[in-house]
């Protein structure tokens, strides 16, 4: 007999679907208060909460699609670890001697970031919150208290899984001009201490305290941080966690070391910016995304100390833009130059906002004319108009798509936005029929400046990938919160399909044997690229292949289809492989038996096939 103690073993359900509920977690997992948590218990309330819904389906084709994406890199990483990577990592090695000579370490920044800010300023005018889970938000949590955090509530949940996790969660609607009155008195202290701090958001901000420094030589940096944290809570009553570092980047990660109400320093010195990096969880980095740390971690990369070490092949297996990024982050460099956020050359500007399913020829309509009053109001604060709008939805199934029109014209007010917007509209109308949707966004680019009557592409340095300024988007249905347009990440940039000469060289040369060879392989069987639609080849945004870095137009089923082809392509290519192998030894063979006098026999199958890989 079996003891009490005995469990059954588990499900295949149960044992399967790791990375999905990984991956269910969020994109805030990392969020301060979540230390204590059990992710585990969390990621499988939300599974099983969230199992058979659309939202479910959508994430499970996503990450299996991922996953094929993994295989792929492994099997390059695989091949590339066979060849001779010593002249890459000198190459690699001359470049990190580059990169170190530019180091800065003069300059001191500092990241302010307010702990569960939306919550807090609702705690102020309801002092009883602070005793209770609450978070802000409804359909979508904005933010939650950290009383909440303890139960593994987090920003960007839904507000029913967050109920499950937290029976006893209380919901506060969202109050924005609360917020940015709050984040007003505060940027009033800030300012004190750097006249050109640089607003990441509206609840954090970027500060260079080099020049409050020099004029106040008795004080060092952690006190003048102390300083301002004590100011800001003596003044505003909200608390403010803050990270000290030679550069944005490492004080934007020190920010979230000590919260809430608390700060960290990372020493203006190489080797403590060395050893800080060494052991930093590479998801900790801005720029790091869920689908980013699962490609990483597949090749070994947990954290920013094993980039060191697979440097020969991260920088052939990623694309440069991505292994500039690694290699920039295991140095721990970032920029040191903070100014404010209006200096930046714009190169976008949107709005977009979520609500419950919505569907019918009035009502996107109307959503239609709302968004662009929305970013009318945006584009007359900024003195702005853009010659291209794009229409972004969330279908109720969770895919987004995209439609984008060139203009002859730089545009601004509400009615030219939504007579321009509406054709694009009505084309996903005729595409997705009934167009039924949780999202709606418009967004104008190559913007100038609104009195110059023509646009010209932004110019200068691109402002940091951050929250918008303002919350722009509305409140629709009870569902609360907005979905900022997502920021260049790097998360899609990879792979780029940019192997090593030897890899490019070696592949061509089994597709020749291959075809030499005359493989019996009927030419029906053979993926074919798909070819764009030509209404798409004129769109001005293109999307790259994570597989064959190919330009694509910026369209879901396009890009969807053409990467299933690539999969499809590489799979050949190892059937390409192993089957001129196999033939080599069958030929062989036949020589031998020749040699011996032995007659061979022959089979009557005279069709024969010639591969043909685009």
């Amino acid at each position: 007999m079996s003891s009490g103690d005995d469990k059954p073993p588990p499900a295949a359900e149960e044992t399967g679907h790791t990375s999905l509920r990984h991956s269910l977690l969020g994109p805030s997992l990392l969020k301060a208060g979540q230390d204590k948590v059990d992710q585990r218990k969390v990621g499988e309330i939300i599974y099983n909460a969230s199992k058979g819904s659309k939202f479910f389906k959508h994430e499970e084709k996503k990450d299996e699609q991922l996953t094929k994406r993994i295989e792929i890199i492994l099997r390059r990483k695989k091949h590339m670890e066979s060849l001779d990577l010593s002249s890459q990592i000198r190459r690699v090695d001359e470049e990190i001697s580059a990169l170190e000579a530019s180091r800065d370490l003069s300059q001191i920044i500092v990241h302010v970031d307010c702990d569960a800010f939306y919550a807090s300023v609702e705690e102020l005018d309801r002092p009883e919150l602070k005793e209770v889970p609450m978070a802000v938000g409804g359909g979508v949590l904005t933010t939650c208290n950290y009383k909440a955090r303890e139960f593994g509530v987090r920003s960007g949940m839904a507000g029913y899984i967050a109920k499950q996790l937290c029976p006893q969660l209380v919901f506060i609607p969202l109050s924005f001009h609360k917020y940015t009155a709050k984040a007003e008195q505060i940027r009033e202290i800030l300012v004190k201490y750097d006249g050109r701090y640089e607003a990441a958001s509206v609840d954090e901000a970027f500060l260079n305290v080099t020049g409050y420094l020099e004029d106040h030589k008795d004080l060092t940096p952690d006190q003048v941080v102390e300083q301002i944290r004590r100011e800001v809570l003596e003044h505003t009553k909200i608390s403010v966690s803050a990270g000290i570092a030679p550069n944005a980047r490492l004080a934007k990660v020190a920010s979230n070391q000590n919260k809430p109400n608390g700060q960290f320093c990372i020493p203006s010195d190489r080797q403590a910016v060395m050893h800080f990096m060494r052991t930093l969880p590479v998801r900790k980095v801005n720029g790091v995304g869920r689908v980013f740390e699962r490609e990483l971690d597949a090749v070994g990369v947990k954290t920013w100390g094993d980039v060191f070490a697979l440097r020969g092949i991260l920088s052939k297996l990623f694309s440069e833009k991505a292994w500039s990024f690694l290699l920039n982050c295991y140095l721990g460099l970032g920029r040191t130059y903070i100014h404010p956020v209006a200096e930046y050359g714009r190169k976008s500007l949107g709005t977009e906002s979520t609500f419950r399913d919505l569907s019918g020829p009035g009502p996107l309509r109307e959503k239609l004319r709302s968004t662009a009053r929305e970013l009318e109001k945006d584009l007359l604060a900024a003195d702005l108009a853009g010659r291209t709008i794009t229409v972004k939805v969330k279908l109720h199934t969770y895919q987004v798509h995209s439609r984008q029109k060139a203009l002859h014209r730089a545009i601004s007010s509400a009615e030219d936005l939504y007579n321009h917007a509406l054709p694009l509209l009505q084309e996903l109308e005729g595409e997705f029929q009934p167009l039924k949707i949780r999202l709606m966004g418009l967004r104008v680019t190559q913007l100038s400046k609104h009195e110059h009557g023509q646009a010209g592409e932004g110019e200068g340095e691109e402002g940091p990938p951050t929250k918008l300024q303002r919350p722009n988007a509305q409140i629709d249905d009870g569902e609360a919160g907005w979905e900022v347009w997502p920021e260049e990440s790097l998360d899609g940039l990879l792979p780029s399909g940019h192997l090593s000469q030897e890899v490019q060289d070696g592949e061509q040369l089994a597709i020749e044997e291959a075809i030499k060879a005359s493989l019996s392989m009927p030419t029906g069987d053979i993926p074919r690229d798909p070819a764009p639609p030509p209404k798409m080849a004129a769109s001005g945004e293109r999307w790259e292949c994570p597989i064959c870095a190919r330009s694509l137009p910026a369209d879901d089923a396009v890009f969807n289809q053409h990467v299933d082809f690539c999969l499809s392509r590489e799979t050949i290519r190892e059937v390409v492989q192993e089957s001129a192998g196999a033939r080599m030894v069958k030929e062989r063979e036949r020589d031998a038996k020749t040699r011996l006098g032995r007659p061979e026999s022959r089979c009557g199958g005279m069709d024969r096939y010639f591969l043909k890989l685009q």
